[in-house]
C-alpha cells in the first residue's frame, strides 16, 4: 500500500482513506521509557503534541541534574584553588 503523509492538523493519526492509501500523520510518534513523574513505563503511540508536557518535564529534570553536577564541580574547583593558595602562602612565608 502507498503511504501518504498528511498535514498534522485536522487529520486522524493513521487511517486508510477512500483512495485505498494509508494516510499517516508526521507527528504520530512512539515514546518508550519511564514517565518522569510517575516512573511508570511508557510504550505508546500518540501525537507529538500529546507528548510535549511529558517531554518538557523530563527535560526540566535533566537540566536540574546537570545544574547540580556543575555546581558540585565548581565547589570542588574553588576548594582546590583555596588549598593551592594556602600552600603557596606557606611556601612564601606569608
Amino acid at each position: 500500500m502507498e503511504i501518504v503523509w498528511d498535514c498534522p492538523l485536522g487529520k486522524k493519526c493513521e487511517y486508510v482513506g477512500e483512495d485505498k492509501k494509508v494516510h499517516k500523520c508526521r507527528w504520530y510518534v512512539a515514546l518508550r521509557g519511564k514517565h518522569p513523574q510517575s516512573e511508570e513505563m511508557i510504550d505508546d503511540w500518540q501525537c507529538a503534541v500529546y507528548w510535549l508536557p511529558v517531554l518538557l518535564v523530563e527535560n526540566a529534570q535533566t537540566n536540574r541534574g546537570q545544574t547540580q553536577a556543575l555546581e558540585s564541580f565548581r565547589n570542588e574547583v574553588v576548594e582546590g584553588r583555596l588549598e593551592q593558595q594556602a600552600y603557596v602562602r606557606r611556601l612564601l612565608g606569608k
